[in-house]
């Protein structure tokens, strides 16, 4: 497949199709995936939005019975490719996961994992990696005096933070979050949102979320999934105020999901 650079789209996807040994999962959805912008995926369980996340990195690759057809281009690159580099394309696009899932290390060896992967050996190199890192994230006031306690120590919006950090230290281009706050109390949900305002300045942000309000707070575009189909994709207020499709309004005012 040759993929062509397109202005300002981190993702173009074509016919993408995915199945789960003979149960097909996405069944033949396009879209294109603008830079720097949050992009919510809203539908209700089961519809394939987690799938749809998953091949954006290929961390589908880790489920056996997967296939996957159609295209993926990232920047111009067939991500399917038989050439593609898979650990450098996890590199470009991080992800962060729905319950917080710190390594069962340090806070600075938590998010000094990545660089030290990626060769950096320079002691001051990797603190002021993890200074940005943890800056970044809003996390630097509330863990400095403590970085080498372990990151289990932190509460459960600290430690997604941290995660979130730790995608941040290897400078990715795209960060793709599965329901990255449903584990999390208002308090945490909201710092989160506001990392989210942030860091979409510098970053692409895919969000698979289930808190229809949370979409309509972070997202600049949102796609709602039903069954292995994209029935609307567009502007987020549009999708919220004027979905065009009555499978959309059904089920974000509610009828059904």
């Amino acid at each position: 497949m040759t993929c062509s650079v397109i202005n300002q789209v981190a993702f173009s996807i074509k016919d993408l199709q995915i199945s789960y040994g003979k149960e097909k999962v996405i069944k033949g959805i396009a879209l294109d995936i603008q830079e720097k912008e949050v992009t919510a995926i809203i539908g209700p369980s089961g519809c394939g939005k987690s799938t749809f996340l998953k091949t954006l990195n290929r961390m589908i690759d880790t489920v056996p019975s997967s296939r996957v057809t159609g295209s993926i281009c990232y920047r111009g690159q067939d991500i399917y490719a038989a050439s593609t580099n898979v650990v450098a394309l996890r590199h470009n696009v991080g992800m962060v996961f729905q319950k917080p899932n710190p390594f069962p290390k340090s806070i600075f060896d938590n998010i000094a994992f990545g660089p030290r992967l990626q060769g950096v050996r320079d002691k001051q190199k990797l603190k002021q990696i993890v200074e940005s890192s943890l800056k970044r994230t809003a996390l630097w006031d509330e863990v400095k005096d403590r970085l080498n306690s372990s990151a289990f120590s932190l509460s459960g919006g600290q430690q997604q933070r941290l995660c979130i950090a730790r995608a941040l230290a290897v400078e990715p281009d795209v960060i793709l979050m599965d329901e990255p706050c449903s584990a999390l109390d208002p308090i945490a949900t909201a710092k989160i949102e506001d990392l989210i305002e942030e860091l979409r300045k510098q970053y692409t942000i895919i969000i698979v979320t289930h808190n229809m309000q949370q979409a309509a707070r972070v997202s600049q575009k949102t796609a709602f999934f039903l069954t292995g189909n994209v029935i609307e994709f567009g502007e987020t207020a549009k999708i919220f105020t004027k979905p065009k499709e009555k499978k959309t309004e059904d089920y974000i005012t509610g009828r059904f999901g």
